[in-house]
């Protein structure tokens, strides 16, 4: 599926960008659902100790068989891991779900990295954009680029990157969410589409890709997007 596709190659190529070659920390994904993300991690990096948390257990089984890694069952307010574990922690819409406290969870990231480990966050973007697709995955907020910076540094990380992603397709976005008559029962529009409605949207996220490669910030779009550090203690 192109946005699931576009939001792992996103943040592992922000990672590669911001990690130092050296560092030999394990790797989290923080709220990994059924695996998708870990399995990337795991590929990209297949030398590195990397785990999984979710709340949901059966995801965790899910995640743990696609992965070929361990997965915990456990909430990111309260992570079941000890000081300084990871090198890097990755998360991709957490911290937005209903039942997460967006300042413990980047608290507790905090706690379990070591010194320059890095944060790696997707969220979705623009209060004024919830829909029925929120409804449908138990978001409950969103944020913007200056919002997510201001509540990372406040968690006492250092912000290296923050920016916004799917910016050629949000105006689609915004019809689709905002303009047209919402379903009977919330319903998400993330899902599989045809193949040409594919191959356009891996297009124009890839050509996203290229400007991030290059440290572009893009103005706008449907996802925030960020990088930030724990200070050396």
């Amino acid at each position: 599926m192109w946005w699931f596709a576009a939001l792992h190659a996103n943040l592992l190529l922000l990672h590669r960008r911001a990690a130092s070659e050296a560092a030999p920390q394990a790797l989290l994904d923080a709220g990994c659902g059924t695996g998708g993300l870990l399995a990337q991690i795991v590929s990209k990096y297949p030398g590195r100790m990397a785990v999984g948390l979710d709340a949901e257990p059966v995801a965790c089984a899910l995640a743990a068989a696609k992965s070929g890694r361990p997965v915990c069952a456990g909430s990111v307010n309260a992570l079941p891991f000890a000081d300084e574990t990871f090198g890097a922690i990755f998360s991709a819409d957490v911290l937005c779900h209903a039942g997460v406290d967006e300042r413990r969870a980047l608290a507790e990231f905090h706690r379990c990295l070591g010194d320059d480990g890095l944060l790696m966050l997707s969220l979705p973007a623009y209060q004024w954009m919830m829909s029925h697709h929120d409804l449908a995955v138990s978001n409950v907020r969103r944020y913007t680029r200056s919002g997510i910076t201001g509540l990372l540094q406040a968690a006492g990380f250092r912000v290296a990157f923050a920016g916004y992603w799917n910016m050629l397709l949000f105006p689609l976005m915004v019809l689709t969410r905002k303009l047209l008559p919402d379903d009977a029962a919330p319903t998400s529009d993330v899902r599989s589409y045809s193949a040409p409605v594919e191959a356009v949207c891996r297009a124009a996220t890839a050509l996203e890709r290229v400007l991030l490669r290059r440290g572009i910030q893009l103005p706008f779009g449907g996802s925030v997007i960020a990088v930030a550090t724990k200070q050396r203690s």
